[in-house]
């Protein structure tokens, strides 16, 4: 169990940042509304856990004009992506070794 314990990802023990993980796995790319809507979160703490998975490179953010009015959305690096991957696959391989 010790070894499955050290493969999940510290930086996904936070569930806000398990939750904009969730959503980037899905979508192609999701605003900053959208995310601190969904998650139920001031525009503040969704900041500061966005700032903390760009600071691993697990997210890209894109910041353009919709109209006459800014917009930043953010997607799932490929390292994100299997980052998360690897996180969920250690997350069921210690369900699985508790269940037997």
């Amino acid at each position: 169990m010790k070894k499955i314990i050290v493969q999940l990802n510290k930086t996904f023990d936070n569930r806000v940042r398990l939750g904009i993980m969730s959503m980037l796995m899905v979508n192609d790319w999701v605003d900053f509304t959208t995310l601190r809507d969904l998650l139920e979160l001031s525009d503040g703490r969704l900041a500061s856990h966005i700032k903390a998975l760009e600071e691993e490179q697990f997210i890209e953010v894109r910041k353009q004009f919709v109209g006459r009015k800014p917009n930043t959305s953010y997607r799932a690096t490929k390292a994100g992506k299997k980052a998360f991957t690897d996180h969920l696959d250690a997350l069921e391989r210690m369900i699985k070794g508790v269940k037997e």
